[in-house]
């Protein structure tokens, strides 16, 4: 409990089987955390083991995309703040303390990988991928008007229960360009938000998106491409044709 609310963690699971159970024990150790909820989405052989060990409990989603994890999670998260964080030990438990400070005055906190200061040795975070998250986040800024941004690839985040329910059935995307569209939906129906900075490491294992630079440049056109439709109102159509490709 955190002042009186019950927070919930979602955990999107694929490749990370070598560092769940140390980020779940993590958490665990805060002795913040009500609920640890493990969304694996065809995740690797062991990974089910691994989570049997902790107090966590699994839910299984088979439609592949780290949009379908969480917001299968979003779904079955019951608690009054709801964290999004992933199990590849890339952030710190101990950070969700932060988010805390700061979800007291909005309704959603995003984390972001982008300060210098905050980038550990060894992290996934060369320059084509930081500058590449902080241009596309401007562009949203650009676009919506909206409060900084520097990170729109960070999937740490928390938002409150009643600001999900307000977003409650207007996502759409499925695949790993689900953030953006998180954050413009919350910028579209006014709910307030704040992006800060976090710690960003060496990740357990190899990123099945961002391991490989020429997938990383896609995701980042697809990124670029949901934003600019989605200022248009025409992301319907145009989300189906990229979860295709």
């Amino acid at each position: 409990m955190h002042k009186g609310k019950k927070i919930s963690l979602i955990l999107p699971t694929y490749n990370e089987r070598d560092s769940i159970k140390k980020v779940i024990l993590d958490f665990e150790s805060l002795n913040i955390i009500d609920e640890i909820i493990v969304i694996n989405n065809n995740a690797s052989a062991g990974t089910s083991e691994e989570v049997a060990q902790t107090n966590a409990i699994e839910i299984i989603e088979t439609k592949q995309g780290y949009g379908s994890a969480i917001r299968r999670g979003f779904k079955e998260a019951t608690g009054d703040l709801i964290v999004v964080c992933e199990p590849d030990d890339t952030f710190q438990a101990i950070d969700v303390f932060k988010l805390l400070v700061y979800i007291e005055d909005v309704s959603i906190v995003y984390g972001s990988r982008t300060s210098k200061q905050f980038i550990w040795e060894g992290a996934n975070m060369g320059w084509f991928l930081k500058w590449g998250n902080w241009a596309t986040a401007k562009i949203i800024v650009l676009l919506f008007n909206t409060n900084s941004l520097t990170d729109v690839g960070c999937t740490y985040r928390i938002i409150t229960k009643d600001a999900l329910e307000k977003l409650d059935g207007q996502f759409t995307v499925n695949s790993n360009f689900f953030g953006p569209e998180m954050m413009i939906l919350g910028f579209r129906n006014k709910i307030s938000s704040v992006q800060i900075p976090i710690n960003y490491k060496a990740r357990v294992g190899i990123s099945s998106v961002t391991g490989n630079l020429s997938k990383a440049f896609v995701l980042g056109v697809k990124m670029n491409i949901l934003i600019v439709a989605m200022k248009f109102k025409m992301e319907k159509n145009i989300i189906k044709v990229m979860e295709r490709l």
